[in-house]
């Protein structure tokens, strides 16, 4: 990579990670399209470190919460509002890291091409409008038990799929429950902070193992660039989600889908 390669790189994460449009999607899309070596095991670790960053900072105050919590539950051995959301968080993630530890080999393999992201891309670009436009949006997280964490994290472990958007797939199945749009995304970027830090610890255990040279300066910059990006992503989402919806994400994954199949053809 270059540095220019290395810059619209680390804004592509920045912006696609929290997006429901499909981070892994963009970041392949590049080499396959436009013919750009791949990023490198190094730069994946750095603009991953980067949005967890920013996730973390935005919802910071939800995290010393559950910290809060766990600490209060213990003292008054009773559960709290603040430690049952961080549970169902956890709980959540399991079917991910299932998934991901079986079959993560076969599907960076097999599944890493334009033509599955195309698809991917349409079938559920379609499924996100169908759970915003019919969706009740009416429920609170407050309200969400064990079995509708079960379903968010079994829609999550398809997102190891590329094109299918973890954010997009985790908000869908959240509006299919029928939460607000707000709430959907509150827990869907909650829910990729156990996630992004999973996959950026292994990511990292690679590199050491596969001791490879890491260029310390491109690597800083895919951590500050991504993480700005993300932030600011993140906090103009949550900003215009219940003004402008789903449609523009659909309306874009749809115009993305067949635009590759047509370049495919």
């Amino acid at each position: 990579m270059d540095w220019f390669q290395a810059l619209v790189l680390a804004l592509i994460q920045g912006l696609t990670e929290f997006l429901p449009i499909s981070s892994s999607a963009h970041l392949i899309l590049p080499s396959q399209v436009l013919g750009w070596p791949d990023q490198g095991l190094a730069f994946d670790v750095a603009v991953h470190l980067g949005t967890l960053l920013a996730v973390m900072t935005y919802y910071r105050r939800d995290l010393i919460s559950m910290i809060v919590g766990a600490g209060t539950a213990v003292r008054q051995q009773q559960m709290n509002e603040d430690l049952k959301l961080g549970l169902l968080v956890v709980l959540a993630t399991i079917p991910a890291v299932v998934f991901g530890f079986l079959g993560d080999e076969w599907i960076e393999q097999e599944l890493r091409s334009a033509l599955v992201i195309a698809i991917t891309t349409l079938v559920f670009g379609a499924a996100l409008w169908f759970a915003d436009a019919y969706g009740k949006r009416s429920l609170d997280l407050k309200q969400l038990g064990v079995a509708g964490a079960i379903f968010i994290g079994l829609a999550q472990a398809l997102a190891l799929i590329p094109g299918t958007s973890r954010s997009g797939i985790t908000i869908t199945a959240a509006l299919m429950l029928g939460y607000r749009r707000e709430q959907a995304a509150r827990f869907s970027f909650l829910l990729s902070i156990p996630v992004i830090l999973g996959a950026g610890l292994l990511k990292t255990l690679d590199l050491i193992e596969q001791q490879l040279p890491v260029d310390w300066a491109m690597m800083a910059l895919g951590v500050v660039v991504s993480a700005v990006t993300a932030y600011l992503t993140i906090v103009f989402f949550i900003r215009l989600l219940e003004r402008i919806g789903m449609l523009p994400f659909v309306v874009y994954r749809l115009i993305l889908g067949v635009a590759l199949l047509a370049w495919l053809a």
